[in-house]
């Protein structure tokens, strides 16, 4: 098995200054590994390793809570008493894990009722949470937000030299970014088993739906990608400094297709296991046009990006609410 097939990535110079010689150099790494791999890891990413030890302790400790406090996050399809249908908790028995969607912790319950929008959802963590554990996440969701529009003006700075476009497509509040605890229990059965090669599966091959997925994958490991080229199944190996990012089917629309949104898949794994994906997506009424990357002048039709994500959720069971 070839061992760099995923990509290692040192971005600390891009953290300081996008525009520096190390940084072009670093942005040309990135445009290779999106183009070619459609994964990444990269280190020096400017996220504490406290901070991720933080996130993964409210995840395990949420996780191994009593049902009914689990239930008290769960959307309406779950918990008859909430009215949130697209953020919240989701069991087990819906895909062979649990989850936590978390959507913008900016959003408070009077913005979400102002927007009415179907995925701006106030959710009130403290129902289920302690008060440290939601400063926790809220400071996390911040900061691995402010990561992911850093690598976006990465991909801005290939076709232009205003990176700070990406204002247009991501705004706090508007954003549709998700960041999921997911929690993989100790699975009695495979969830699927992949029609390519028969392998056991704790979690479907599918792609992602934004412009990256940044995740935290714990020791266990699991995760793999599929070369596009020869169909083959890659690990991507745990490394405790690293975060793993992907490319999502947005960014393939805005890329033409340059940069493929790539399947992925989670090994089935008898033990417990923890993952943390943030889902970098758009504002809810970015207009979605391939201008936006490749002229001069962005033009101002398109499907928005709330249609575009409805379009790609219809494939994911979770979602079916």
């Amino acid at each position: 098995m070839k061992k760099n097939f995923i990509p290692t990535i040192d971005i600390s110079a891009l953290l300081k200054n996008i525009n520096s010689n190390r940084s072009r150099q670093i942005i040309k790494n990135i445009e290779k590994a999106c183009a070619e791999v459609g994964f990444f890891q990269i280190i020096n990413h400017g996220i504490a390793k406290k901070q991720i030890q933080s996130i993964c302790y409210v995840g395990n400790k949420f996780f191994k809570s009593s049902e009914k406090n689990k239930r008290k996050l769960a959307p309406k399809k779950w918990n008859k008493k909430n009215k949130n249908i697209y953020r919240g908790y989701f069991p087990n028995d819906v895909n062979g894990k649990e989850g936590l969607d978390i959507g913008d912790t900016k959003v408070t319950k009077k913005y979400a009722q102002k927007v009415k929008n179907q995925y701006i959802e106030y959710l009130n963590l403290n129902k289920s949470i302690n008060q440290k554990s939601v400063k926790s996440i809220s400071q996390y969701f911040d900061n691995i937000f402010i990561l992911c529009e850093i690598l976006f003006r990465s991909v801005i700075k290939i076709y232009k030299e205003d990176t700070f476009i990406s204002k247009k497509a991501f705004s706090r509040l508007k954003t549709l970014s998700t960041l999921r605890l997911n929690y993989y229990p100790n699975q009695s059965k495979p969830v699927e088993i992949s029609k390519d090669d028969g392998v056991a599966l704790g979690c479907e091959t599918h792609v992602d739906s934004g412009i990256f997925t940044v995740l935290y994958q714990d020791k266990r490991g699991g995760l793999q990608v599929q070369n596009r080229k020869n169909k083959k199944w890659y690990n991507v190996p745990f490394n405790k400094k690293a975060l793993v990012v992907n490319t999502g089917r947005a960014l393939e629309f805005l890329s033409k297709g340059k940069f493929k949104a790539t399947n992925h898949r989670v090994l089935w794994n008898k033990t417990e296991r923890m993952s943390i994906p943030f889902f970098f997506e758009p504002s809810y009424d970015f207009k979605m046009n391939t201008s936006f990357l490749h002229k001069s002048k962005i033009d101002n039709y398109g499907m928005i990006y709330e249609k575009f994500l409805n379009k790609s959720l219809k494939k994911f069971v979770e979602y079916k609410r």
